[in-house]
């Protein structure tokens, strides 16, 4: 009775400041009666919960068709080709050394040798989606190996760092699900497994584990709440609604397999001997005529239907999923029939927003602009490249523009023509324009020279009179005949030029 009678002044001396009753959110009255929640950190949580949410993920993945979906869908849009870089090195014969021997490199990139740079882009956007985060680890390699720049990336998969791993090292640091950290807060090593945990065909020590300093490894995670150390599957709120629906379209389809397994029934007095085998079976034919014996009788199985409900359910389901996955109905499901062009247009540029933001959020910043940068020092050091002053001028010979592929619409007319609006009235630039379409301005300038030139020597031009690409008048301007590569007059190493290649 006293704590009533407190629960009763408590809720006056808030009723006073004007907010009756407090908050509805935080009530526990019959409707939020059974709203139990947890005030752990997400540290805590994914240490008791990462490995077997992690496991569920991957089976989805492996056996539920909307799963595999989801998660190709999200690479092809995420990375598409390749997410590429564009050096801004203002010497053009420097810049155009430092891209074609990136290009060259990116097929040296993976050090299991299953795919390139673009490729290991592609693996980590499935993984990162799949678990919540991948590592990569820097491989160097030794000169005789034979690559044209000696490094190598290793992707290494969620579970490689144990979550369990929590101690004080003996240096006074701390360790917390498998990472180490200073005693200012900042990441030092990593402590991985030798061995996949769940590979029993690895002959290596199970549980053994291996320091990685943290220079060498990138930890690729997109963090959902503050003081977040490990990842968290984008699978996780939707796992549930995913495996139910999986049993649910089975034992659906098992039904109705078991029900048209039966075409007919036939009735018959109790036999003599209930134990002896039939006579005879029957079998049905076209135009068929069957005589029955006195007392039989034939009725047609009439398996009862799905329901009106099921497609109902089935796509008010798949939405669910769908917000809860972050992915569009029609690239979860590939029905392309239950939205029009505008719907469908404006779904799309919702998800593209969200992919945009977390390609530079994440895969640009935490993969692309670490294996860049890498990538180049160990170019300088090894003597593919030949940047003069590239200790003092660092920062300069790192910048770039991370390109990704641009996306396709389903009228490219309309926005070609929209494209073309804005850069005669200055709204973009045509490096702008190209830069979206994941292409470097200058190299489709140079093509665009090359052309034509070939094609004046050739007497062609594929030009519309009229067009932007038209000279006034019709007419080839001296520059569409000469194509004239100028040195920096103030670069005072312009004479010093990059390595040859081999």
């Amino acid at each position: 009775m006293a704590q009533a009678n407190w629960r009763n002044r408590l809720g006056a001396w808030v009723g006073g400041f004007g907010v009756p009753g407090g908050f509805d959110a935080t009530s526990g009255q019959r409707r939020l009666k059974g709203f139990v929640t947890s005030r752990a950190h997400v540290n805590a949580l994914i240490a008791a919960s990462g490995p077997e949410m992690n496991a569920r993920a991957r089976w989805l993945v492996r056996n539920n068709g909307y799963a595999a979906n989801a998660i190709e869908s999200w690479a092809a849009n995420t990375v598409g080709d390749g997410i590429s870089p564009n050096s801004s090195i203002s010497q053009a014969s420097r810049k155009d050394a430092v891209q074609r021997l990136w290009l060259a490199w990116t097929d040296d990139a993976d050090a299991e040798g299953l795919t390139d740079f673009y490729g290991l882009q592609r693996r980590a956007a499935r993984e990162v989606f799949m678990t919540g985060e991948v590592f990569l680890r820097f491989r160097p390699r030794r000169p005789e190996d034979g690559l044209v720049v000696p490094l190598q990336v290793q992707m290494l998969p969620s579970e490689m760092l144990p979550l369990a791993h929590n101690s004080i090292d003996g240096n006074g640091n701390v360790i917390r699900q498998g990472i180490e950290f200073d005693r200012v807060g900042r990441r030092v090593a990593f402590h991985f497994l030798r061995r996949h945990p769940g590979d029993s065909t690895d002959p290596g020590l199970s549980g053994e584990t291996v320091r990685v300093p943290a220079s060498e490894v990138l930890h690729m995670i997109d963090p959902v709440e503050a003081g977040q150390l490990r990842g968290v599957s984008r699978f996780a709120p939707a796992i549930v609604k995913l495996f139910l629906l999986d049993q649910y379209d089975d034992a659906e389809l098992d039904r109705k397999k078991v029900a048209a397994m039966y075409a007919m029934f036939v009735t018959s007095p109790a036999p003599d001997n209930p134990l002896a085998p039939p006579d005879e079976e029957y079998e049905v034919a076209p135009g068929q005529v069957v005589r029955l014996d006195p007392g039989e009788d034939v009725t047609v199985s009439a398996p009862a239907d799905s329901g009106a409900t099921y497609e109902p359910f089935q796509y008010r389901t798949l939405l669910q999923i769908s917000a809860a996955l972050g992915i569009p109905y029609g690239y979860l499901s590939n029905d392309g029939a239950k939205g029009n062009f505008s719907n469908s247009r404006l779904s799309l540029i919702e998800f593209r927003r969200r992919v945009s933001a977390w390609q530079h959020s994440v895969m640009v910043f935490q993969m692309c602009r670490p294996v860049w940068a890498r990538f180049m020092d160990t170019a300088v050091l090894a003597g593919a490249l030949r940047l003069p002053g590239y200790d003092r001028r660092r920062a300069e010979y790192l910048a770039c523009n991370w390109l990704p592929t641009k996306w396709d619409w389903v009228d490219p007319l309309k926005d070609a023509n929209a494209e073309i609006a804005q850069i005669e009235a200055g709204l973009k630039s045509r490096t702008q324009a190209i830069a979206e379409r994941g292409y470097d301005a200058e190299q489709v300038d140079a093509e665009i020279a090359r052309e034509r030139d070939r094609e004046r020597r050739l007497g062609l031009d594929f030009r519309r009179p009229g067009s932007p690409a038209q000279a006034p008048g019709g007419g080839d301007q001296n520059a569409d005949d000469e194509n004239v590569t100028k040195q920096d007059a103030s670069d005072p190493d312009q004479n010093q030029d990059v390595a040859p290649q081999e």
